[in-house]
């Protein structure tokens, strides 16, 4: 037998002179083998390298206990700590992940989705690509009753598990405590608005405004696509060049907001007395950056977490028909020195 080739049950039941239907049973733990050849079979499998494809056994029994992971892309702190969330609770259960990420790209999500679905995984879980509108690629998972779950990046309108905070209230909690702050003249910097994440924020930044009687300048609002660090520092060196600079900037992610610091630290502005800064996620850089940056919490491994169990729990559960239903969960404010002018007047 070739060193490289996998070691099948056809070559375990002919070392043992046995059926390949009672190695199979004996591997299984099937009752009607005895514990002497359960042994005898388990031992010279493990011997002989024998891996069993649970992959092509999940195809057979259309149940690969595999939970598909769509994301936007890997390397952002929240994406990677959703990520964690989801693994720790599949695994606990007995599921395998089988993780996917489409940096963005309409497209690639819409291959990536059949990808899954063509992998018979038995749930999806998916946060939206930037670039999607139409969501019509996952309605095949809902026609074959495939546990699906939106999770942060959600459409306004589809019928099944969504996993998210209330990105209006928290974004109306962050620009509140700028207006705290003693702040008269606030920014925002945003992402795409066909995401409900940053139109929900966006609208809370307008309705805070609004409440405590101060100007919504739509020049003092501006668009960062991908809320990248470089258009952090774009969107800063615009706002600073405007003939009345803002004094409080709210921006719809951590990324971004750094990029306003490094900025402001350039042309020499004091934060927070300046320029106040608070982002959004409390990725790790926020509290590595000097000084501190605000942020609003964004709970990535649990939203990961809940994902996780809404599928498992769906698998499990008898009714299958209703799949609709919206979870929120806890947004707070973290103070920080870039916004906390309090702590520099005391």
């Amino acid at each position: 037998m070739e060193d490289n080739k996998d070691v099948t049950i056809y070559d375990i039941a002919e070392k043992l002179n046995l059926a390949t239907s009672t190695i199979s049973r004996a591997l299984k733990d099937h009752p009607t083998i005895s514990d002497k050849t359960i042994k005898k079979v388990k031992k010279v499998a493990e011997e002989m390298g024998y891996r069993p494809n649970t992959l092509a056994a999940g195809l057979r029994g259309n149940n690969t206990k595999i939970i598909g992971v769509l994301v936007s892309r890997i390397n952002r702190p929240f994406v990677s700590s959703l990520i964690s969330g989801i693994e720790e609770t599949a695994q606990k259960a007995g599921y395998s992940v089988m993780i996917t990420q489409s940096h963005d790209s309409y497209t690639d999500e819409v291959n990536l989705a059949e990808a899954l679905y063509s992998s018979r995984v038995c749930g999806i879980i998916c946060s939206l690509a930037m670039e999607t509108k139409d969501v019509s690629h996952f309605q095949k998972f809902i026609d074959k009753n495939i546990p699906l779950v939106f999770v942060d990046r959600v459409p306004r309108e589809f019928e099944t598990y969504r996993v998210m905070i209330d990105n209006y209230s928290a974004g109306y909690k962050a620009t509140k405590h700028l207006i705290e702050q003693g702040c008269k003249r606030i920014a925002h910097l945003t992402g795409s608005q066909h995401r409900n994440t940053y139109s929900e924020r966006k609208r809370g930044y307008t309705d805070a405004l609004i409440e405590f009687n101060l100007p919504v300048d739509e020049e003092l609002i501006v668009d960062c696509t991908y809320l990248t660090f470089e258009e952090g520092e774009k969107a800063s060196n615009y706002l600073f060049d405007l003939a009345s600079p803002p004094d409080g900037i709210f921006s719809a992610n951590d990324s971004a907001a750094v990029g306003v610091i490094q900025c402001a630290k350039k042309r020499g502005l004091k934060i927070p007395q300046d320029i106040a800064i608070i982002g959004f996620n409390d990725d790790p850089i926020a509290s590595i950056i000097d000084p501190g940056l605000s942020t609003i919490t964004h709970p990535s491994v649990k939203m990961g977490q809940t994902s996780a169990k809404k599928i498992i729990s769906h698998l499990k559960s008898s009714k299958k028909d209703n799949i609709t239903e919206i979870t929120f969960l806890n947004t707070e404010v973290v103070v920080r020195e870039s916004s906390n002018r309090h702590s520099i007047e005391k």
